[in-house]
């Protein structure tokens, strides 16, 4: 698996390391990250993107390149470098299994370590864990939204860069996605892939049904991009084909422009009057969350629902409001008191109760627990047994238990 450079670091963090191996500041630090708010009218979050965070911190090496890049900054000197050189991640780190549902204010990742360490990492952890924490949590919505209909992935091209990409897309299989069009996801991550054809295909085809009958008689069962010239002739030309080449040799047709409700009944009741209901419909084109809803709500006859830019890209939710601050150093509970920006001081643990969670400091318990929500993921700069579930695992775990829920903080990380 791909992991950041080793020079993934903002300037800063390395300039912080220098002055506190300068001053013997290499006591125990506990960070935390979370996020402070939730994108407006979201319910919860679906932690995801651990596994590639912990594979950062496990495998964090700083080589020749890397010191011998330093060593021409003028902020460097030959201590640090030497720090650098023999750098391991030598700490723990706790956090809630991938796929857990999440809430404000809950940590995403819980990273306790000397403190330059801990400090040197803040840029890769937010990086690793907030993007597919936040593709996760866009697409168990649509999930959510398509109320059982299957849900496939193509946003490979609207994000932002191709490791992103390829993150998203285990993110929205995490979610509950069936498929995605990325070959890389799949031969990375196992997830079942899907596609046909583009409308360039039909294009520089002689005519839309010598397109249609050149890909069914390669790809029998294929799925028909009907919209090129207009739903309406596409739909009778994917007719003639299905009919030439008898019964399932079209599976699906897809719509991928114009009021989806209105053409996708225009299409059923077409496919339908000559004998095709096992021709599923298809549509895509910009859906999100709230558009599949309306579709499911109005008993459009949809089948598949295909997303792409609105869960890569969300443009209501361009980034998850995240931070990575310190909570405890050498024993004692720190706070941060910004205006508007407010951090909770003490290391904490989240226990989930039957219809709200309580955040509280991990020595102080409420009455009657639960199970921790936090799990130890690394102890000693080694992965433990509960880092390594499988991807089927996160999945089911994350369609189970995420609805609306209060969120409690102790008095005591407040006072």
């Amino acid at each position: 698996m791909n992991t950041p450079p080793p020079l993934f670091v903002d300037l800063y963090e390395l300039t912080m390391a220098q002055v506190y191996y300068d001053r013997n500041m290499t006591s125990e630090a506990v960070f935390e990250l979370t996020a402070r708010s939730l994108p407006e009218g979201w319910d919860y979050l679906i932690a995801a993107g651990l596994e590639r965070a912990l594979n950062f911190l496990e495998s964090l090496r700083f080589g020749d390149d890397e010191i011998d890049h330093l060593s021409t900054l003028p902020q460097f000197d030959a201590g640090l470098l030497h720090q650098l050189r023999e750098f391991r991640f030598s700490g723990d780190v706790w956090a809630p299994p991938e796929g857990t549902p999440v809430y404000e204010h809950e940590p995403l990742i819980q990273v306790i370590a000397p403190l330059p360490e801990a400090q040197i990492v803040e840029t890769a952890m937010i990086n690793q864990i907030a993007y597919p924490t936040l593709v996760a949590s866009k697409a168990a919505r649509a999930v959510d939204a398509a109320a059982g209909h299957p849900v496939i992935e193509f946003g490979g091209r609207r994000a932002h860069g191709s490791e992103a990409a390829i993150e998203a897309s285990r993110a929205t299989y995490i979610a509950g996605f069936d498929a995605t069009s990325s070959v890389e996801a799949g031969r990375r991550y196992g997830i079942p892939v899907t596609g046909t054809m583009a409308h360039s295909f039909v294009l520089a085809s002689d005519s839309e049904g010598d397109a249609f009958d050149a890909f069914v008689s390669r790809y029998p069962g294929t799925t028909l991009l009907v919209d090129t010239y207009g739903s309406e002739p596409g739909v009778s030309n994917a007719i003639k084909t299905a009919k030439r080449f008898g019964p399932g040799s079209v599976g699906a047709i897809r719509l991928d422009s114009g009021d989806f409700r209105s053409e996708a009944w225009q299409a059923r009741v077409k496919l339908d009057t000559v004998g095709l209901q096992d021709v599923r419909i298809v549509v895509s084109g910009g859906l999100d969350e709230y558009q599949i809803a309306e579709l499911v709500a109005a008993n459009a006859p949809i089948d598949i629902f295909a997303c792409g830019t609105s869960i890569v890209a969300p443009p209501d939710a361009s980034t998850l409001d995240t931070a990575y601050k310190l909570v405890e150093y050498d024993g004692r509970p720190v706070r941060k008191l910004s205006v508007g920006k407010p951090s909770f001081a003490a290391r904490k643990q989240v226990w989930r109760q039957d219809d709200h969670d309580f955040i509280g400091r991990w020595d102080q318990p409420p009455e009657s627990p639960r199970e921790p929500l936090l799990r130890q993921m690394i102890a000693n700069g080694e992965r433990t047994d509960a880092s390594h579930d499988s991807l089927d695992a996160i999945r089911r775990r994350a369609s189970e238990g995420r609805t609306s829920r209060r969120v409690d903080l102790a008095d005591s990380l407040i006072d």
